[in-house]
Formats: structure tokens, sequence, C-alpha cells
């Protein structure tokens, strides 16, 4: 061979060297740009938004499996793996339920899923509503467990730490937070839980005149204002109302607790015959508070019972416009009563 083939065939060898770097700086750039669009675009999500959900021991390859099963991504399992070692939470993601919002992209989701950001859920207790109704609720959460469904009462009471108490009026009404695992019993708890805290705050600051022994009377007391009037100008004056006839031993006479008393004969009317009809919720037949609450009292209510408005009110009604129309003697009851329930105002 020449001493010119020799050259030739060093330009050569140099000249695929230089097309062979060139090809792969354009492939690796490629690869790059392709990366960095990966990172910052959006899953597929729903407008409604979805979940994906991580089981205990799940493997950095099956989660990318699940996310491309679940149509949120079309982008290779090695762009997910990059992302995971560029951002150092390859070894660190929990297991868990995890919202894919809308707008959600790759290195968010795997952001929360490093820091154990579950997806959480609410359920909420309403002011006013009774343990049925509180049951009820919880039984149709979505992703929550269902173990007071095979409980009674009583049961249920002693798994969430309080075996001695009756359930109506114990659950604090609020919106409570859940997670994919959680229980309703860990719901009622924290809800239990809430309104003895919350009781007793207000109980220490309570009027020093209110005729209450205990904060169990308390509660019994503002759950009938809870079921009284929705009003947060009325509720004192409704609570004024009980406490000065407790006072003055006068039969507390609340439609409210009589209804309770009746239960599932309840059909929507209350007439004469019920309030005559003794059960130990009728105050029209005994006197003082009722053995238990009657539904579960908010905070606002349970401080009205504490904090009545003065006065010497003993009377009120229904207007019939969600108000009512308060008295001090009979004689004007009695014209309130036909007025707004009778329709005959002079």
């Amino acid at each position: 061979m020449s001493l010119g083939d020799t050259q030739r065939g060093r330009v050569s060898r140099r000249a695929l060297l230089v097309i062979l770097l060139l090809a792969f700086a354009v492939v690796a750039g490629w690869f790059w740009l392709n990366f960095t669009r990966f990172a910052v675009t959006p899953l597929r999500a729903n407008a409604s938004g979805e979940s994906v959900d991580i089981g205990r021991g799940t493997s950095f390859k099956d989660i990318v499996h699940q996310l491309r099963a679940q149509g949120l991504t079309t982008f290779a399992p090695v762009y997910w793996r990059l992302l995971a070692e560029k951002m150092h939470v390859a070894g660190q993601l929990h297991a868990g339920e995890y919202a894919i919002t809308p707008g959600i992209t790759p290195t968010e989701l795997l952001n929360a899923m490093a820091q154990g950001r579950v997806m959480q859920r609410n359920v909420t207790i309403v002011d006013g509503w009774t343990f049925r109704d509180v049951l009820q609720a919880l039984a149709k959460a979505d992703k929550l467990k269902h173990e007071t469904a095979v409980l009674d009462d009583a049961a249920i009471m002693r798994r969430i730490g309080a075996p001695d108490e009756k359930p109506e009026g114990r659950f604090l009404p609020e919106t409570y937070a859940y997670v994919k695992g959680d229980s309703d019993l860990d719901v009622l708890r924290r809800a239990h839980e809430a309104m003895n805290r919350t009781l007793a705050a207000l109980w220490s600051q309570r009027d020093p005149g209110v005729p209450l022994a205990t904060p169990y009377d308390a509660l019994i007391l503002a759950s009938i204002v809870e079921k009284e009037t929705g009003r947060a100008d009325e509720r004192p004056r409704v609570a004024g109302v009980f406490v000065r006839r407790l006072q003055k031993n006068m039969l507390l006479q609340t439609d409210p607790s009589v209804i309770y008393g009746m239960g599932s004969s309840y059909a929507g009317s209350i007439h004469k015959s019920d309030l005559t009809t003794d059960t130990p919720f009728n105050t029209y037949t005994r006197p003082g508070l009722p053995p238990t609450p009657i539904a579960m009292p908010g905070k606002p209510a349970i401080a009205a019972a504490l904090h009545p408005a003065a006065g010497d009110e003993l009377y009120f009604v229904a207007r019939g416009n969600g108000t009512h129309a308060f008295a001090s003697t009979l004689e004007e009851q009695n014209r309130n009563v036909a007025c707004y329930q009778l329709k005959h105002c002079p």
C-alpha cells in the first residue's frame, strides 16, 4: 500500500468517526429534548381527574407499567427511570392512591409519590344530623372501609374507645378528610375526639348561671337548639327560652324531641296525639331535658346553649319563613300561634 493510500485511509476513518460523533450528538440531543419535553408534559388525565393506586412493594418498573396500562402516558419507561434518577426519588416512592389531576406532569407525580402526598377524600357530618344520618353518609363514602355495617351502636362506641356512651350527639359536625385504607370507624373516632375537645373548651367558658349540671346536659340542650332553628341570630334566644323554662320547672315542650322519640313511626307530620303519647323524649309529658341528645349539634349551637340570651321570653313559634316569633306570656304566644300557624292574624 502506498503512502497516499495510507493517508486516504486515515482521512476516511477520521471522516467516519466525525460522522458517527455527529450522529451520536444528534441522537443524544434529540433524546434530551424529548426527555425534557416528557418531564413537563401533562399526563393524559380525564377532565374530571382520576387516580393511580400503588400497592405496597410495587417496583418502579411496575409503577410505570401501571401508568402506561391506564393510558396516562405513552413515553417509554426509560424516560421515567431517568427522571426518577435525576430527581433522586427512584427508591423513595410511597405506596398509596395518588390523584391524577388535569395538567399534572410526570415530575409533579413523582414528587407527590416521593413525599407520600396520597389522595384525600372528604366526608361531611352536617349540623343537625342524627347518628343514623351519619352512618348513612359514611356508608356512601367512596374508598372508605365500611366496618360499622355489621356493628350495633354499642359495638361502634366500644370500637372507638367510648364504651359507656350513647352515640347520639357525640360527633362534631365538620368535614373530615380520609385516605384509601381508612375506615368509617376511623372517621367516627376523629369526629368523637373533635366533639370532646370542642365541648370541653366551650363548657369551661360557660355562663355561670346556666342551669346545666354537666357538659352532657349542654350537649342535649344544644341538640334541641340545633333542631329548632338554623339561624345564627336566633340560637341564643331559643336557648334562652329553654333555659328559663328549666329554671321555672316548666315543660320544655319542644317538637323535635317528640319527633325523635317517635323514631320510624314519624311520617313527616306531628299530631296532637303524638304530643300526649309518652316516650322518654316527649318533653310535653316529661319534665327536664330528654335522656340523650336528639341530633349532632354544631359548635354554634353548643355555644348558644352555654351563653343563652338574657330576657323573659318563654315561648316561640315558627312564622313559616324560617324565623320565629318570640313571646314572654302565654297570651302573646297564643296570638302568635293563631297568626302564624292558623293564619288568623288581626
